[in-house]
């Protein structure tokens, strides 16, 4: 019980992700990836994030490029467990849903270079990672299991289910900018050299509360039951006490008599001291119990700052183009100011103990690209994007519960179809190396696939106007390593984006 006590003030981060790309990380950083994602070969100013090197064969002159996008999402998650049918909500069924919805209205991103000569200068403002807030208006499973196994503990002091509200809400931004210089080292070559610094801000709420206890006479609350629960045990330990104490003097006669102590008062002895025990237990675990009578409220920001380098190289042959960009892992550290004061035996609320600074470093990242112009208007894209997740460093070593690292395919294609006038549409393959033990309700994902589409208008010579729609199409993933008979847990869920831009060129 003490496990299950400790358990009620757990809360995981739960990471924000309204965008494509890794566990950690977004991708797209332009409509231009919106209506195509294969960019890694891509000459064009998105590329200052996609392929900088190639950035450098853009004319000369001044490019800059703003984007928006809106995201919505929504996780869903479908528990099972026994103690669910217990619940008053739950209408005797042992499975429930719980769905998170995430908004991300303004997300926003900046792009520009400088092209002079051989050199392109470029700096990068996006969201690379979070961008936006996920509320669970119900709380999780994880939360109303642990109340659920408390009211079936409950049992033999007259419990006959329970009432609770839960809610859980976490918002997580990664502001990104990046800075570098690419050099065309030949005609047809391109390198690219530059650091991102990335500035993380997080906030998250959990809350625990109304905990009601059924009882043959109604519901009542869980602290009124607690005293009384507590008040039933205390009898049972007077009582048991009064009985050792009888026998104790039974034995201590039969002993001064020089009578052999008879073996049945010996083994009521021995009963009455292991009751005397268990229920001196069951006193001590109430009495921890009672401190969670008015619920659990917990609060937690967070921020933290790293900086990495990133570098690319960019090669063009008659009516191909292959680019390669690698960015280093960027080691952060997010401090906490939360409301957790003292440290717990679980390393799950020490995450976010006041003060503790947690690893959440953004994996390194290499992504390979290739482009073929079989004719002048169109353009035939392929990407592969690898995430080194295993060798990051995430709280208390989660990347070495997953199985591999993450694995991304893309592909694309862009027709010219008048001077003004482009349209293209591309799709993006994502396999992570997911675990039963690295999957848990409070931060998941899953494998998906995603398609895009959009087009691009050019409004004045030196103005063009970009608009795209972008969604992910996820799997379902169950876990089901519970070390409790009939638990389990179905992850999915959705994601749509809308995105508008305007490049301008001097």
């Amino acid at each position: 019980m003490k496990k299950i006590v400790l358990s009620l003030i757990v809360f995981t981060m739960t990471s924000v992700s309204a965008l494509a790309g890794g566990i950690l990380t977004n991708t797209n950083q332009s409509v231009l990836f919106l209506k195509n994602p294969a960019r890694d070969a891509a000459i064009g100013i998105d590329g200052v994030y996609s392929n900088p090197a190639g950035v450098a064969f853009m004319p000369e002159g001044f490019h800059i490029a703003f984007n928006w996008q809106y995201a919505h999402q929504t996780r869903t998650i479908t528990s099972t467990n026994p103690v669910f049918a217990l619940g008053k909500k739950n209408d005797g069924s042992s499975v429930k849903e719980f769905e998170g919805v995430a908004d991300a209205p303004i997300i926003p991103s900046l792009q520009a270079a400088y092209n002079k000569g051989d050199w392109s200068i470029q700096v990068n403002f996006s969201v690379p990672g979070g961008g936006g807030a996920c509320e669970f208006a119900d709380g999780l499973g994880s939360f109303e299991s642990v109340v659920g196994n408390i009211a079936n503990q409950l049992k033999p002091l007259g419990a006959l289910g329970y009432d609770m509200d839960g809610y859980m809400k976490g918002r997580q931004y990664y502001y990104g900018i990046q800075i570098g210089a690419a050099y065309k080292i030949y005609p047809n070559l391109s390198v690219y050299g530059g650091l991102r610094l990335l500035y993380g801000d997080a906030t998250y709420k959990a809350k625990i509360n109304n905990i009601l206890v059924k009882t043959a006479g109604g519901y009542v609350e869980f602290g009124d039951f607690m005293q009384g629960a507590i008040g039933i045990v205390e009898d049972g330990i007077s009582q048991v006490e009064a009985g050792i104490e009888q026998i104790n003097n039974g034995i201590t006669q039969y002993e001064s008599a020089g009578i052999p102590v008879p073996a049945e008062l010996t083994a009521q002895q021995q009963t009455l001291v292991a009751q005397q025990a268990q229920l001196e237990g069951t006193r001590k675990e109430l009495g921890t119990l009672q401190k969670y009578a008015e619920g659990v409220n917990l609060l937690s920001n967070q921020d933290g700052l790293g900086i990495a380098p990133v570098i690319g190289i960019d090669w063009k042959y008659k009516n191909f183009n292959f680019a390669a960009k690698y960015e280093f892992k960027t080691q952060i550290r997010m401090k906490n100011e939360s409301t957790v004061n003292k440290a717990s035996e679980i390393p799950a609320v020490n995450r976010f103990r006041d003060g503790e600074k947690v690893n959440e470093d953004a994996p390194a990242l290499l992504t390979l690209g290739a482009q073929w112009r079989p004719v002048e208007e169109v353009s035939l894209n392929v990407g592969w994007h690898h995430y080194f997740d295993k060798d990051a460093n995430w709280y208390n070593n989660t990347q070495d519960l997953l199985r591999r690292n993450t694995n991304e395919y893309l592909a694309g294609v862009e027709w010219d179809v008048t001077d003004k006038l482009n349209v293209s549409c591309g799709g993006q393959l994502t396999r992570y190396g997911l675990t039963d033990e690295y999957m848990n309700d409070m931060s998941f994902v899953v494998n998906s696939y995603s398609l895009g589409f959009g087009f691009s208008y050019k409004v004045r010579e030196n103005i063009t106007l970009s608009a795209a729609y972008f969604q992910t199409n996820y799997d379902k993933y169950t876990r089901e390593n519970y070390p409790t008979a009939g638990v389990s847990d179905t992850f999915t869920r959705t994601n749509r984006v809308l995105g508008a831009g305007c490049q301008i060129d001097f």
